[in-house]
């Protein structure tokens, strides 16, 4: 029989908000709770067929188990925590240091399955770095949010406005212009980001004012992430230069 595949930050953050939710306890099989997230995870759009051929795929016990390692392997746990797995403690270390805006991820991520837009967006290559990690809300929401900065006719909207006004298409974390170094080729060229990620913009619908002009190199570097690290803002990367380049 075939075994159900591994857990992963999509699933743990889910998982994760139930137990820090529950004052990081472990949920039992009983738990209303338990079987909602077991449907809940079975309906997501990765793991493609596995609740289909695998039994025990995110089986009420697989799940409640699974809330078992979570609550064990917290720091404060006074008893003797269960194996779990490495991920798990990136998952625990993350809710430890920002539990609100894991929260809010769950809480996010919640939302898009509800709405049933997750299930329409294609995989993307960039929603895992070139390791193979995503950011520690998961691969679904970098999948959402990549899907809506790559929306051509919001960022066509932006530039327009932008040069209605007369602002500068130039990036706002370092201040290059494709226009002024690549002249006619880069002119009225820019790439788009989200100024908030979703899970702490919620998932609402993207307005102009929500995106920052990046160049692609800080675009890339504004996606990239560490293990139990979440995408950086413009901002958040502004910040990250101007201490690695004070005064400049």
């Amino acid at each position: 029989m075939p075994k159900s595949p591994a857990w992963t930050h999509d699933e743990l953050l889910l998982a994760c908000a139930l137990v820090v939710e529950n004052g990081w306890n472990e949920l039992r099989e009983g738990d209303p709770r338990v079987l909602d997230l077991s449907g809940l995870l079975r309906s997501l759009p990765i793991h493609q067929g596995a609740a289909q051929t695998i039994p025990k795929f995110r089986t009420v016990g697989s799940v409640s188990h699974k809330t078992s390692d979570l609550a064990s392997n917290h720091p404060a746990y006074p008893g003797i925590p269960t194996k779990g797995g490495k991920l798990d403690k990136v998952v625990i270390a993350a809710f430890i240091a920002r539990p609100s805006e894991m929260l809010g991820a769950a809480a996010a991520l919640r939302q898009g399955i509800g709405a049933g837009k997750l299930h329409v967006i294609p995989e993307d290559p960039d929603e895992v770095d070139d390791d193979g990690n995503s950011a520690v809300e998961g691969r679904l929401l970098a999948r959402w949010a990549l899907h809506r900065e790559r929306d051509r006719g919001l960022r066509a909207r932006k530039i327009a406005r932008a040069e209605k006004l007369g602002q500068p298409l130039q990036c706002e974390v370092c201040t290059f212009d494709f226009g002024h170094f690549y002249g006619t080729l880069g002119a009225g060229y820019i790439e788009v980001h989200h100024r908030l990620p979703l899970h702490i913009s919620g998932p609402r619908e993207t307005g102009l004012d929500d995106l920052a002009f990046l160049c692609a190199n800080c675009h890339r570097m504004c996606h990239k992430s560490r293990p139990g690290e979440s995408w950086r803002t413009p901002d958040a990367l502004r910040a990250e230069l101007n201490h690695l380049r004070p005064g400049s």
